[in-house]
């Protein structure tokens, strides 16, 4: 199965092919289709478009992961964007001096990347809690990849979603686009990811090598610039047939399904993603864990809920709202204490909410001792007691606002000039709502317990801890 991938800089590069590739071994360069060539630069959306110029043969291992799902193609076409080049339903209507609102749909309608990080929305409709608050929930939609999340929730096709924690401070600084953060949907839950015969065994050892996050604006990127950076790595953006310095790692952005094939195929040599891909990678492309996020940082946030503004601040709509929230409270609490469960119930072998199979979801769940993870040390902070993913949704400011200034120092594929009058005190006051998530968590104590949470003290307010 041929399989395009996605690249971040949009640049042209040769044809780069795999063992046993059948095409015709390089004879010809693959034929640019000219839509490609009349599609603008999109450096902010940056992942999601097809890239003609670079082909892998997918193993049939892949196959189930790269199944179902709404691909940013099919995304423009559902939303009449295509004429717009990509332009967010936000700009064009900022463009126009007009303001963007949306109507009231009771039925709760969510949008979801199949990932783990999806998973207290998805316990929240299975599991019925959002039923016992009276709130009716359509079926979860999966998507592809972030940029057709990220139009589909603009267009109004999803009036709940998860998103990359940056992605909102890009939708609602950069773009415009009326968002609000509401809640966390976990903590950790992330990794480092390297082919073994790739020679990296610590940070040092990237220089010359590729390497792929799931987009621009995300924890994945943030976080791996930061250890590679204090390694004595730099980061660039570069066509991936482009010379590197012996000290440069080239950063591109890929959807997470193409990772693990992309580092079976050799095409990369590490990325950075959300689990399960990290299980993934591990059981089924030759990847090894090199380091958990949530070791470098402790309970570090990854993906938020998300609202549009109108339905986060309208006190008429604020008895849904809340119960939007007493629902994914609940289900994150009872992910908690039935991970194991869960994990079979959100797989393919399950009610297939997330197309792997049961052990895959399972080892990103559960799969977490230092013993199995000591060559390459993956987990050097044991004692912070942090499992590999965690749910607890409690929206830290402190976490916000690093976030907010770490984006300031991160390389992307776009500018990032919006962020300069721009403070972390004020993005973490004015992006999110907090009101619903702590009437919710004041209501169910027990999401105290988890240790993403200060054990001592206002368990409101925490220092954030971050050691490379």
């Amino acid at each position: 199965m041929k399989k395009y991938l996605y690249e971040a800089h949009r640049q042209p590069r040769p044809l780069v092919h795999v063992d046993g590739c059948s095409c015709g071994t390089c004879a010809k360069a693959r034929p640019v289709d000219p839509r490609m060539q009349m599609m603008p630069d999109d450096p902010d959306i940056s992942d999601g478009m097809e890239d003609p110029s670079l082909a892998i043969d997918y193993d049939p291992l892949f196959g189930s992961v790269l199944g179902t799902g709404v691909s940013r193609r099919d995304m423009l076409k559902m939303a009449g964007l295509a004429a717009l080049g990509g332009m967010l339903p936000s700009a064009a209507h900022a463009a126009a001096g007009k303001k963007f609102s949306k109507p009231f749909d009771p039925v709760v309608r969510i949008g979801y990347i199949p990932i783990t990080d999806a998973s207290a929305l998805l316990v929240a409709h299975e599991m019925g809690f959002f039923k016992k608050q009276g709130i009716q929930s359509a079926p979860p939609t999966l998507i592809r990849g972030w940029s057709p999340l990220v139009e589909a929730f603009s267009s109004q096709r999803f009036n709940l979603t998860h998103m990359l924690i940056p992605v909102p401070i890009w939708m609602r600084y950069n773009n415009r686009f009326p968002v609000k953060i509401t809640a966390w949907n976990h903590t950790n839950g992330s990794g480092i990811i390297v082919r073994k015969s790739s020679g990296i065994s610590s940070p040092k050892d990237f220089g010359g090598k590729q390497f792929a996050v799931p987009y621009w604006y995300s924890i994945h990127n943030i976080i791996s610039q930061k250890i590679l950076r204090e390694a004595g790595i730099t980061p660039v953006v570069r066509p991936q047939n482009a010379r590197l310095a012996p000290n440069e790692c080239n950063f591109l952005v890929l959807n997470p399904p193409d990772m693990p094939p992309a580092l079976a195929a050799k095409q990369i040599d590490g990325y950075c993603v959300a689990e399960p891909f990290n299980a993934l990678g591990e059981l089924k492309a030759g990847g090894q864990m090199l380091r958990f996020t949530g070791d470098v940082w402790k309970g570090h946030p990854c993906c938020v809920v998300i609202m549009h503004e109108d339905d986060a601040m309208d006190p008429a709509r604020a008895t849904w709202a809340q119960g939007v929230h007493n629902a994914i409270v609940e289900a994150q609490v009872y992910l908690s204490q039935n991970k194991k469960a869960m994990a079979r119930m959100l797989s393919k072998d399950g009610k297939r909410y997330l197309p792997f199979p049961a052990e895959v979801v399972e080892r990103a769940m559960l799969f977490y001792n230092p013993a199995d993870y000591s060559t390459p040390p993956a987990i050097k902070h044991p004692e912070w007691g942090q499992s590999r993913i965690n749910f607890q949704g409690w929206p830290y400011p402190s976490a916000t606002e690093y976030v907010t200034n770490e984006l300031k120092h991160t390389l992307v594929g776009g500018d990032l000039g919006f962020l300069n009058k721009l403070t972390p005190e004020f993005v973490a006051k004015d992006l999110v709502n907090y009101t619903y998530v702590k009437n919710a968590l004041n209501a169910n104590p027990a999401w105290k317990r988890d240790l993403s949470v200060p054990q001592t003290g206002d368990p409101f307010v925490r220092k954030e801890v971050i050691a490379l």
